[in-house]
């Protein structure tokens, strides 16, 4: 059993690539979205056991929300339904080309930000936990979600767990402690976790913003990665802690909001050896990702995709579970929303360099 715990939320998207004020006042797309949670879906879509954990008030819109979850094979009986907060929401306006995609939260007051750490039943939680995995979104919203992640994470190691967190820096969100900035009140918070963590995932600048380890002249901006430095940031992850034994960093180079390069490289600590996806023979070769249609939730479908890959056995090869992972992560691109609706077949299809995207009849 995969478990993931972390705030789920409703997410609100004007149709297709329209603005907020050109759809307002109108028709809106409401679907449901958060780091854990999404991987979780993929897990379970994957073919995979999910179980997410949260807190949610007890009204009809979490009890849609805890729906969809069920419907889509993923465990929810250790989501508590709270008397206090409320469903947090987002609201995405989709880029394209040189326009950047935009994210407005509304989540103040959610109720996993409000429920005490000793709220949820954590042995039972974990008693046939194979795998736990949290975000470094859940911390970042609330001092009492900082504090459940922390005992979530220990609950999990002292289960028998391996534990996998996502960097997930987000800057709009570290406010919770007024007397640090929010990349201070990050690595400070991080740092605690990460204590506790076996595999480390991030993207291409997460590790720079929340643990000052960068990767040369990389600008993730100008859509430039010294993808050979790479290596070096995880060794000097793992160095820094050393009971983490693989760090997974995705790498996205955004030559506009539509055209993206992706891939990812996994680092296995006790072999220091650095392995690339995807590759052309003995060179890493990005895919080519034009038109995207989504690409909101790729890091939460790549790190779903791993934890499945490194948990199935004829999958878990390091090189094997890194394409696995990144092809998953690809083929979100392609799917609206931030749930990564595709099968293992078709990630093995693409794996196998099924890409030209021929109708399958």
């Amino acid at each position: 059993m995969i478990v993931t715990f972390g705030e789920i939320m409703g997410r609100i998207a004007p149709p297709g690539f329209q603005r907020l004020r050109q759809a307002l006042p109108g028709t809106v797309q409401i679907t449901f979205a958060g780091a854990e949670a999404n991987a979780a879906v993929s897990v379970a879509m994957l073919g995979g056991q999910a179980r997410f954990v949260t807190a949610l008030p007890g009204n009809a819109i979490a009890d849609a929300c805890i729906d969809r979850l069920r419907g889509l094979g993923v465990d929810t009986r250790h989501v508590l339904r709270t008397k206090e907060g409320r469903l947090g929401f987002y609201f995405l306006e989709t880029g394209a080309n040189q326009r950047a995609s935009q994210v407005i939260y509304d989540r103040e007051g959610a109720s996993v930000s409000l429920t005490p750490a000793d709220s949820y039943p954590w042995p039972e939680i974990f008693k046939d936990a194979q795998w736990f995995h949290i975000s470094g979104i859940t911390p970042a919203i609330s001092r009492m979600a900082a504090e459940a992640a922390l005992t979530a994470v220990q609950a999990a190691k002292k289960a028998g767990a391996t534990v996998s967190c996502d960097l997930n820096f987000r800057q709009k969100l570290w406010r919770w402690d007024a007397s640090q900035k929010p990349q201070e009140l990050a690595e400070t918070t991080m740092r605690g976790l990460l204590r506790y963590t076996d595999v480390i995932i991030a993207n291409e600048e997460d590790c720079g913003d929340v643990l000052g380890i960068r990767a040369g002249a990389t600008d993730v901006h100008a859509g430039k990665l010294e993808i050979g430095r790479y290596a070096d940031v995880a060794r000097q992850v793992t160095r820094q802690f050393p009971n983490a034994g693989r760090v997974a960093i995705t790498l996205r180079e955004s030559l506009s909001a539509s055209h993206n390069n992706w891939g990812a490289m996994l680092y296995v600590a006790k072999e220091d050896q650095a392995h690339f996806a995807p590759k052309s023979g003995d060179e890493y070769r990005p895919y080519e990702i034009r038109n995207i249609v989504d690409r909101v939730g790729a890091g939460d479908s790549f790190a779903g995709g791993l934890i499945f890959a490194l948990t199935t056995p004829e999958l878990s090869e390091p090189q094997t579970a890194l394409r696995f992972a990144t092809a998953a992560s690809c083929l979100a691109h392609s799917v609206e929303g931030d749930f990564n609706f595709v099968s293992r077949q078709e990630v093995e299809a693409l794996m196998g360099g099924s890409a030209s995207g021929r109708v399958v009849r």
